[in-house]
């Protein structure tokens, strides 16, 4: 979500009135307690600066143990102290989070929420009679007062994260809200672990940063691996769902758009390209675009092999991964916008021919690791055998629906399209359809006069004159033989029979041109020809398909063909 500058302003001069001066007065008030222990509070920050770079993720979100180690480290040491290590360890944080430019306003909105919290809870241990002076062991009163203390910090992130969801998103909140039970549940969990830090720290020393950190940081760094291979499983279930579903779509734009609609939720990306490659003309073409897992529309001259991000994906067949603009900006052909920092491109490979490639961009830095590109990879595969099969089942329809002479749809796909409107007019959806039935007069004599293949040459060029007639006002097809249909939805008998005798005339004015197959020298010659044709309209002549097709072929015959030919009729009932 996009933030105005107008509160991106509001979040910087609100740390810049309240920070400086906090930390002064905390300085003055609350110094700092580590004269003569300056590495020992060294080796505290550097524990709390690892465990900031390796989060344990409790139900999706990141927890550290950073806490519980700043819990002793202000128990020791004091408000100061620990205030300034938790803003240092802070930066580590950042620096795996790899925030992008329009998130800048994040640095100091997270400073500020981190030592208001720790301001706090602090003053909360202070005002309820607390110190610094501890005996052997913790008494009573001092466990009292570091669970204030938590108890506070606690109430405190979870209402200033609740004021900061409001002002920069409206977020309300709420108590039924699940993150708040799980940041109670993460509390819990690393008090305790702070309580021992600083209890063995007052019994060995700074060995004891040693004795709990390194298991600590073992077991996040295991949960953290832990995380990542169930995150891998979760995501090749899904990519595995998603193949499956992708492989049962028949249409190519079917196939795209469910790749475009999914892969974000299993690939966090903000803009995708789909390339099309045509190996014969050595070009990388734009099949698709996206932004957000939405289809957009972006104009991309063709690109060649060997240049380019896409060029040397085409070149080496080998997906590209690159985690900052500095190591692709070499490559750069102009098609990626400036603010864009991490790309993977993929190769779809079929016969070992790069056939297509899917690049995915993102304005973060180390957006992508090579567990997604391995998943990506295998999500392309599944890509490659979709548009296959599409093209092939696209193929094999035109195949079955087109006359392959004329390349006009056949009687088949007219019986079904028949039918579609004929469900319309029982909806009402269309008010009537009306057919008009072509049949060429003498055609045979045609055949008999320039050979059979002038008699095709004739059935092309009236297929492409009645094409260009029909456009998409109907729908055209070649009936058989040298019979042709027109169906035309919403279009009154009046208005049919209008559109036929312009079809007639065009037909009878304009002569075609044929080369004599009984001739020697396939002289070209002009002949004129005429049609007669018959019009029937549902529901006032028909009540279902056939008897539409019936009526109109009784009206073609009857009323035009024994009339004298090269004429329109109409149905009468």
């Amino acid at each position: 979500m996009v933030i105005s500058n107008r509160k991106i302003w509001t979040i910087w001069g609100l740390w810049a009135l309240i920070f400086p001066l906090g930390l002064w007065l905390t300085f003055h008030y609350f110094p700092p307690q580590f004269i003569g222990k300056e590495w020992h509070l060294l080796a505290f920050l550097a524990l709390m600066c690892v465990l900031s770079m390796m989060p344990i993720m409790i139900n999706k979100d990141p927890v550290t143990v950073v806490q519980g180690v700043s819990l002793a480290l202000f128990l020791e040491f004091g408000l100061a102290a620990e205030i300034m290590a938790t803003q240092i360890s802070f930066i580590f944080i950042l620096l795996m989070v790899h925030i992008r430019r329009p998130e800048v306003y994040r640095i100091p909105l997270n400073s500020l929420l981190f030592f208001i919290m720790s301001l706090m809870s602090g003053l909360a241990y202070y005002s309820f009679g607390g110190d610094h002076q501890f005996g052997s062991t913790l008494d009573g009163k001092h466990i009292f007062l570091i669970m204030v203390y938590q108890l506070v910090y606690f109430v405190t992130n979870s209402i200033m994260l609740s004021i900061s969801d409001y002002f920069l998103h409206n977020k309300k909140f709420t108590f039924k809200d699940e993150s708040l039970l799980w940041d109670g549940i993460a509390t819990l969990l690393i008090l305790p672990i702070g309580i021992i830090l600083f209890i063995l720290y007052q019994q060995i020393g700074i060995i004891s940063i040693v004795l709990i950190g390194v298991p600590i940081i073992s077991l996040a760094w295991i949960l953290k691996l832990y995380n990542q291979s169930k995150q891998i499983n979760t995501h090749l279930k899904s990519a595995g769902e998603f193949g499956h579903q992708l492989t049962q779509k028949l249409h190519i734009d079917g196939v795209l758009e469910l790749f475009i609609n999914r892969i974000s939720t299993i690939v966090e990306t903000e803009q995708g390209y789909i390339f099309d490659i045509y190996n014969a003309e050595k070009e990388i073409h734009l099949l698709r675009y996206f932004e957000n897992g939405v289809a957009k529309e972006k104009n991309i001259e063709p690109l060649r092999n060997g240049l380019g991000i896409t060029g040397e994906v085409w070149q080496t067949g080998k997906a590209l991964l690159f985690h900052s603009r500095k190591e692709w900006k070499h490559l750069d052909m102009g098609i990626i916008e400036p603010n864009i920092e991490s790309i993977m491109t993929i190769p779809i490979v079929r016969d070992k021919l790069v056939v297509a490639e899917v690049m995915l961009v993102s304005t973060k830095k180390r957006a992508y690791e090579n567990h997604q590109m391995m998943i990506m990879d295998i999500l392309c595969s599944y890509l490659g055998v979709a548009i296959e099969n599409a093209r092939h089942h696209s193929l094999a329809m035109q195949q079955s629906e087109r006359c392959p002479l004329t390349n006009l749809y056949n009687y088949r796909y007219i019986e079904r399209e028949l039918q579609v409107q004929f469900t319309n007019l029982a909806n009402h959806i269309t008010k009537n359809v009306s057919l008009i039935l072509i049949d060429i007069d003498r055609f045979k004599a045609v055949n008999d006069s320039f050979g059979h293949q002038s008699g095709n040459e004739i059935l092309c060029q009236l297929a492409e004159r009645l094409n260009s007639i029909v456009g998409k006002t109907g729908t055209l097809a070649r009936y058989g033989g040298e019979e042709f249909v027109i169906l035309l939805p919403n279009l009154a008998k009046e208005e049919a029979f209008k559109f036929a005798e312009f079809i007639r005339l065009s037909i009878a004015n304009k002569p075609f041109a044929v080369h004599s197959d009984l001739d020697e020298h396939r002289s070209k010659q002009l002949v004129t020809i005429t049609a007669s044709m018959g019009v029937a309209t549902a529901p006032i002549d028909a009540d279902d398909e056939q008897a539409l097709i019936r009526h109109a072929d009784r009206a073609m015959y009857t009323g035009a063909k024994q009339a004298g030919r090269n004429k329109v009729a109409q149905y009468v009932g």
